[in-house]
């Protein structure tokens, strides 16, 4: 079965907390989506917030799949670069399927949902991400077709004796 995906969706409380309730578990799973296990819900809240904000702001649009039981199962927000001269690419940020839909090809499906939307974007030619090293991220956004385009090594300190690499993908839309 597959998801149902919406960009734009409307935001109202069930889709908040479907997305919060998300993030919690994919962190809580080890998910590389900003925070490090074990972490809550109110921990989270500020960063959603401030997508929130963006997406209010037309800075930020979000991209919600929702599995057959209607629940918020995968999540990516596109960021609209403000930079006079890289307005041609999107940034793609908190890319999330539910521990529980991970090995379903939801995370591919999700990708190939995103590029779909950003291809409607007017002047869009490129979607920008950077994924934390150490996990095999790099294969998986390889195998859906995005380029490691940079690496910063050590930039992402996890723990005080475990720094990650951050990694730069690019995915040309052409």
């Amino acid at each position: 079965m597959a998801l149902t995906f919406t960009l734009d969706p409307a935001v109202d409380p069930a889709l908040r907390d479907g997305v919060l309730d998300l993030w919690a578990d994919v962190s809580n799973a080890g998910g590389s989506v900003g925070f490090v296990p074990p972490v809550s819900r109110d921990a989270i809240r500020p960063e959603l917030v401030k997508h929130l904000v963006a997406m209010a702001e037309g800075r930020t649009r979000l991209l919600v799949g929702h599995d057959t039981d209607g629940h918020v199962a995968a999540t990516a927000f596109l960021t609209f670069n403000t930079h006079r001269l890289m307005k041609h690419w999107v940034w793609l940020y908190t890319v999330m399927v539910h521990p529980s839909h991970q090995g379903k090809g939801y995370g591919r499906d999700l990708l190939d949902a995103a590029a779909q939307a950003a291809r409607t974007f007017d002047g869009i030619g490129a979607i920008r991400l950077t994924c934390r090293g150490g996990q095999g991220l790099e294969r998986f956004y390889g195998s859906c077709g995005y380029k490691e385009v940079g690496r910063i090594p050590d930039a992402i300190r996890v723990a005080p004796d475990d720094l990650r690499d951050d990694v730069i993908m690019l995915l040309p839309l052409d």
